[in-house]
């Protein structure tokens, strides 16, 4: 379906020459900003006649997607543009008011995949709060969210939380555009930001990426396929655990497991329980980085089998359940980065609740009851913000 949907980086340079002529902007993007005909971001912003591109921002994995996740960088210099390209996933988290001065606006083409901990949400927000304190305009290209707009899942961000991977209260998955994200994050800030949508022409809530006809182009390097995307909402908890989540292979997310794991017996478990849209298959892998480097793990892969069924985080939650049953001396929540932090899985989760109760007879299900009501809630809440039907 060619075309039948057109995003903010396809509309922004007309719009650009009319509403920023005579001005300078700054932009912050990576690899997924390009319009429908593959056209760069950078290099049509870079090619405007009567509005001028300052300066490049970069977030987690860099201008050019050449970083692994978590693998912080400085400022750097553009030598194709001769332009600044400050780093917002170093020292600094926001920009400050050097990057900023100069600048009339900041525009953001990014591809999200409307999930709570991936961090470009973080960065977004953090870029709102500057530009609210330092003057300039929030400019954001809207996308199309992968998973579509018409639902949402898990547990709402709890105060004392917040983080990279929890930077609002919102569910795991938000059922919500970037650019409707941002409109629900303006409404909420004690000292908003001056707000721009330019929006999605062709979306509808229900459209999943490949509905769009727009080119999928990976947001991170572990995020390569939308079958990745469907099942990351919930599987991403397991970044929290002493199991592989993946990383290292060529199917991140899809692929759980560890060298103890006796996955044949999990998959039967997990297959019992006839989840809707979901089938659980026993694999080996030997992940290249990451936790086991180079041991050969035993694992389970999930299969979406009805996307319109499947649900993430109620099927992680449960995978994970189950393995704390199996294997209750050989799991194990990674310990936090340093003394008095967060675990990890607290601020993916939302909450210590997760961590405290999972184990607990009639902890996940009282978990996944009250996760059901906070997503009623949720969906009374966004409507504000909502763009599109």
């Amino acid at each position: 379906m060619a075309n039948a949907v057109l995003t903010g980086a396809d509309q922004f340079p007309e719009w650009a020459e009319r509403a920023l002529a005579g001005r300078r902007f700054g932009l912050l993007t990576n690899p997924t900003g390009i319009d429908s005909r593959f056209r760069s971001t950078i290099d049509r912003c870079a090619g405007l006649g009567k509005a001028q591109l300052a300066a490049l921002f970069a977030c987690e994995h860099g201008l050019r997607g050449e970083r692994q996740a978590g693998v912080k960088f400085g400022d750097e210099f553009d030598p194709e543009l001769g332009l600044p390209v400050y780093s917002l996933y170093g020292e600094r988290r926001e920009p400050t008011a050097q990057m900023l001065e100069g600048l009339d606006a900041v525009v953001i083409d990014i591809q999200d995949l409307g999930v709570r901990f991936y961090t470009y949400l973080a960065t977004l927000v953090h870029v709102m709060r500057a530009c609210a304190e330092y003057g300039p305009e929030v400019i954001v290209l809207d996308r199309p969210n992968p998973l579509g707009g018409a639902g949402c899942e898990g547990g709402c961000l709890k105060d004392g939380f917040r983080s990279m991977v929890g930077p609002w209260n919102v569910p795991f998955r938000t059922g919500l555009t970037i650019g409707e994200f941002a409109r629900l994050v303006q409404s909420q800030m004690e000292r908003p930001c001056r707000l721009r949508i330019i929006p999605l022409q062709g979306w509808r809530r229900p459209m999943e990426y490949p509905d769009t006809g727009l080119p999928w182009i990976m947001p991170s390097p572990n995020m390569p396929t939308l079958d990745t995307v469907r099942v990351y909402p919930g599987n991403c908890l397991f970044e929290g655990t002493n199991l592989s989540e993946g990383r290292g292979t060529t199917r991140p997310f899809e692929m759980i497991g560890a060298p103890w794991l006796r996955h044949r017996e999990l998959c039967e478990e997990m297959n019992k329980q006839n989840l809707p849209g979901v089938y659980f298959h026993p694999v080996t892998f030997t992940p290249l980085y990451s936790k086991h480097q180079g041991r050969l793990c035993r694992g389970v892969m999930t299969f979406v089998t009805d996307r319109s069924r499947y649900k993430s985080v109620d099927a992680s939650l449960r995978l994970l359940r189950a393995i704390l049953c199996l294997h209750p001396d050989a799991f194990e929540w990674l310990p936090p980065a340093k003394p008095g932090a967060p675990y990890f899985i607290d601020l993916l989760s939302g909450s210590d609740r997760v961590r405290l109760t999972l184990h607990e007879p009639g902890g996940l299900e009282s978990i996944l009851a009250d996760w059901q009501v906070e997503c009623r809630q949720w969906e009374q809440i966004r409507r504000s913000c909502l763009l599109y039907e």
